[in-house]
C-alpha cells in the first residue's frame, strides 16, 4: 500500500506482443467454443499485468468503470456481484496484501489520521462480531467485502491523489460514466412513458434499483453544478452544461425522494460554508433543530398522519408523499424495517446479530400491524434501509457508535480542509467531496448502500481525497 509498482520489463518488447497474441487467441477460442468461464482468464491476466505495471491508472479506470459495471443476479452464486468492478477490487486488495507481506510497509500517515483510525475501529468491531454472529459465514463475507472496498478505494487512492491530475479526474470519470448509464436508463424509461412504477428497475443492469441510482446522481450533482458554472473555455462549458442537463433529468426521473432531499441538504450546507459558519456552530444549530423536533414530535406526528398523498407520477404529489406515514406503502415499509431493526437491537444490544444478517433475520421481528402490502415473511427484500439503524441491529450499540465517529471525523476533516485551503482547484475538489458526502449520509437516514461498489467508490474515494488534502495542508503548515 506504499505506492504503485514501477513498470517492469515483462510488458515491453516482444514479450508484450506475445502476451497480447496469447490473450486474443484464448479469448477467441473461448468465445468460439462458448466456454465463457475460460474467456475470463485473459481478462484476469490483463488485470494482473495492469496492476503490476500501473496501479494508479487501474484505480482510475476502476472509478470510471464502476457506474457501467453489470449487476449479476444468479441464484447459483448466492451473492451479489458487480462485474467487472468487484473482482478488480478484490484483486487489487490481494495484490496490496502481498506487497505488504513482502515489504512490511504501511501508509502510517493515513492510519494515524482520525478518519483512518475511525475506519480501522469500524472494521475491527465488524470483525469481532463475526464471533457472535447468528450467521458467521454471512458476516465474514460482509467483513471481507468491506475490506476489499476500503483498502483500494481509501488507502490506495491516497497515493493516487498525490498527482494533481488524478485528483482532477476523480469526479469526472465517475460522472461521465454515470451520464452514459443515465442516458441508457432514460431511453428504456421513455418506452414506458417515464412512469413512476417502471422507474424502480429501468436502470438495471447498471444499478440494482432506483434508490442506489438516485444516491449516485445526488452525490455527483454538486460537482456537475460547480463545473458548469466554473470559468472555462467554450467547449468545456458546453460539455459540462450537457453533463448537468443529463444528470438533472436523470435525478428527476429517478423518482427518488431521498436523493432529492439530500441535494437540498447539500445546498443548505453550501450556503453555510459560503457564510463562513463554523462546523461547531453548524453542529450546535443541528442539535437545537433535533431537540426542537423531539419536543414537538406529537404535533409533527399529527401532521404526518393526516397526509394521505401517495407517491405517484405527479412530481408535486410525489414530493408531498415524503411525509405520508399513513397510506404510502414505501414509507410504511421503511418504518416496518426500522422497527424490526430496533427490536433486533433490543434482543442483542451489545454485539447485534452479525454484519450482513439483517435481511435473513428480521422477518420474525415484524409486527403484523406494521406490515404492508410489500412486506415479506421470508426476509428476502433487502436491508434495514438506514445507514444508522442497520449497524445498530447487526453490530449492537458499538456499531452505531463507530458510524457516528466516522461521520464526526469525516465532516470535521472536510470542513477544516475547505476552510483552511486557499481558493483554487484543491479547495473546490474538497468542497465537492464534502457536499457529496453530505448527500450520502443524509440519504443514509432512509437507505444504506456501503455494501455496494457503486456507493463505496464515491464515499471512500471522497474520504481519501479529503484526508490527502488534509495531510498535504498539515505538511505545508509544518514546513
Amino acid at each position: 500500500m506504499e505506492g504503485p509498482a514501477q513498470p517492469t520489463s515483462f510488458l515491453s518488447g516482444r514479450s508484450a506482443y506475445f502476451a497480447l497474441a496469447a490473450l486474443v487467441a484464448v479469448t477467441g477460442l473461448a468465445v468460439a467454443t462458448e466456454t465463457y468461464l475460460v474467456a475470463a482468464v485473459p481478462f484476469a491476466v490483463l488485470m494482473v499485468a495492469w496492476t503490476f505495471y500501473s496501479l494508479d491508472s487501474l484505480l482510475l479506470f476502476l472509478v470510471a468503470i464502476t457506474p457501467l459495471s453489470i449487476t449479476l443476479k444468479d441464484a447459483g452464486f448466492n451473492v451479489g456481484l458487480s462485474l467487472p468492478a468487484e473482482p478488480i477490487l478484490a484483486g487489487i486488495t490481494f495484490f496490496l496484501l502481498l506487497r505488504f507481506l513482502q515489504s512490511g510497509r504501511l501508509p502510517w500517515n493515513a492510519l494515524k489520521h482520525p478518519v483512518g483510525i475511525a475506519i480501522l475501529l469500524q472494521l475491527a468491531w465488524m470483525g469481532l462480531t463475526i464471533l457472535t454472529s447468528e450467521m458467521p459465514l454471512v458476516s465474514f463475507k460482509a467483513w471481507i467485502s468491506r475490506i476489499w472496498f476500503i483498502v483500494p478505494l481509501f488507502f490506495a487512492l491516497l497515493n493516487v491523489f498525490e498527482k494533481p491530475q488524478a485528483r482532477d479526474w476523480f469526479f469526472p470519470l465517475y460522472s461521465f460514466s454515470l451520464a452514459i448509464a443515465s442516458l441508457y436508463t432514460m431511453y428504456i424509461h421513455s418506452q414506458y412513458g417515464f412512469s413512476k412504477e417502471t422507474s424502480t428497475w429501468v436502470m438495471y443492469p447498471f444499478y440494482k434499483e432506483h434508490t442506489v441510482y438516485g444516491m449516485a446522481l445526488a452525490f455527483v450533482y454538486p460537482f456537475a453544478v460547480y463545473r458548469m458554472l466554473r470559468d472555462q473555455n467554450l467547449l468545456s462549458r458546453f460539455i459540462y452544461i450537457g453533463l448537468w442537463l443529463v444528470l438533472t433529468a436523470a435525478l428527476i426521473l429517478s423518482y427518488t425522494r431521498a436523493a432529492w432531499l439530500s441535494v437540498i441538504a447539500a445546498g443548505g450546507v453550501y450556503v453555510l460554508i459560503r457564510l463562513k459558519i463554523s462546523f461547531r456552530l453548524f453542529l450546535g444549530g443541528m442539535a437545537l433543530v433535533l431537540v426542537g423536533l423531539w419536543a414537538t414530535q406529537d404535533q409533527w406526528m399529527r401532521i404526518f398522519t393526516k397526509n394521505d398523498t401517495v407517491s405517484s407520477d405527479n412530481f408535486s404529489e410525489h414530493v408531498q408523499s415524503v411525509s405520508n406515514i399513513s397510506t404510502d406503502a414505501s414509507n410504511l415499509e421503511r418504518i416496518n424495517r426500522w422497527m424490526s431493526a430496533l427490536r433486533m437491537f433490543e434482543s442483542r444490544p451489545h454485539t447485534g446479530w452479525g454484519a450482513g444478517t439483517y435481511q435473513f433475520q428480521y422477518a420474525p421481528f415484524q409486527h403484523s400491524a406494521e406490515m404492508t402490502i410489500i412486506s415479506t415473511n421470508e426476509g428476502n427484500l433487502g436491508n434495514a434501509h438506514s445507514e444508522y439503524i442497520g449497524p445498530l441491529a447487526e453490530q449492537g450499540w458499538p456499531g452505531l457508535l463507530f458510524v457516528l465517529i466516522l461521520l464526526w471525523t469525516l465532516f470535521t476533516t472536510g470542513f477544516r480542509v475547505v476552510q483552511t485551503l486557499p481558493n483554487g482547484q484543491d479547495r473546490s475538489l474538497a468542497l465537492m467531496a464534502l457536499l457529496g458526502l453530505i448527500t450520502y449520509f443524509v440519504h443514509g437516514v432512509l437507505n444504506n448502500f456501503l455494501d455496494m461498489e457503486k456507493a463505496a467508490v464515491l464515499v471512500w474515494g471522497s474520504a481519501a481525497l479529503l484526508v490527502y488534502l488534509d495531510l498535504k495542508s498539515m505538511r505545508s503548515e509544518s514546513e
